[in-house]
């Protein structure tokens, strides 16, 4: 069975710190291309944040306040998120794909979720 368990949410306060993480299991990893999506309460999903590829190599949609990281013994990928502020508010998942060029990433499995709300 395809699992991605997004895990690491929680409540923060405004310029505060998170580490995200996507574990993955029934599936060849190594073959995967690992994309992270949010999406706000009452929002579509956000174009995709954040990916990195089977090479290592990674993309941001903006830069600076996240980075993106893999431990491939674990098959685990992680974004961490620094200065949070309440617009970051949003459930974030992570999908396992294919990336083409630049922001094109095609999710085939996706997980559950995990939320992240910022808040004084």
């Amino acid at each position: 069975e395809v699992q991605l368990q997004a895990s690491g949410g929680g409540l923060v306060q405004p310029g505060g710190s998170l580490r995200l993480s996507c574990a993955a299991s029934g599936f060849t990893f190594d073959d995967y291309d690992i994309g992270w999506f949010r999406q706000a309460p009452g929002k579509e999903r956000e174009a995709v944040l954040s990916i990195i590829g089977r090479d290592g190599s990674t993309y941001y949609a903006t830069k600076g306040r996240f980075r993106i990281s893999k431990d491939v013994a674990k098959a685990t990928v992680y974004l961490q998120m620094n200065n949070l502020s309440p617009e970051d508010t949003a459930t974030y998942y992570c999908a396992a794909g294919h990336w083409g060029v630049y922001a094109d990433f095609e999710p085939r499995y996706w997980g559950q979720g995990t939320q992240v709300t910022v808040s004084s």
